[in-house]
């Protein structure tokens, strides 16, 4: 994964185990405090809720144990693993996005999983070739215009 996608599973951890995980025992502890538990709603959703975090803590801290971190790309016409991508499609549009590790994709933000069809067909390939990628949309076909070039610059699609 990315470091800033590292950098984000850690601070979501950091969160549940400093923030929600305190908030969620006082909440449990002040429901038992209203009586029969067999009953009170309100302990079994606090209850239900400290699982899910529980769970969500446990995963993260799995996670983030065994990361590799990669740094992304800064040169080179080759893309790889972190590489950010300028494509431009048969109707002219520009679309530009950022390769990255399954749990820090986000396709709405051009943040693409290195395990989507899209990323699949552009690994390996370089500025100036074409590559035509079988999306849930159907095939299409794009022209590969820059790759490695700073996230910060225009990211994000469009």
């Amino acid at each position: 994964m990315t470091r800033q996608g590292f950098d984000r599973l850690k601070a979501e951890l950091e969160r549940l185990r400093r923030e929600e995980r305190p908030r969620i025992t006082k909440a449990i502890a002040e429901a038992r405090s209203h009586g029969d538990l067999a009953e009170n709603a309100e302990y079994h959703a606090a209850r239900e809720k400290q699982s899910f975090i529980e769970g969500r803590i446990m995963e993260l801290q799995a996670k983030v144990a065994h990361a590799e971190v990669i740094d992304p790309p800064t040169n080179g016409d080759r893309v790889t693993f972190g590489s950010t991508v300028r494509l431009q499609d048969a109707d002219g549009k520009e679309v530009r996005y950022w390769i990255v590790g399954s749990d820090e994709a986000e396709p709405t933000k051009g943040r693409i999983s290195i395990m989507s069809p899209l990323a699949r067909t552009l690994i390996g390939k370089e500025v100036g070739q074409a590559v035509t990628a079988q999306l849930p949309g159907g095939k299409k076909t794009y022209e590969i215009l820059a790759v490695n070039f700073p996230w910060g610059e225009g990211a994000g699609k469009g």
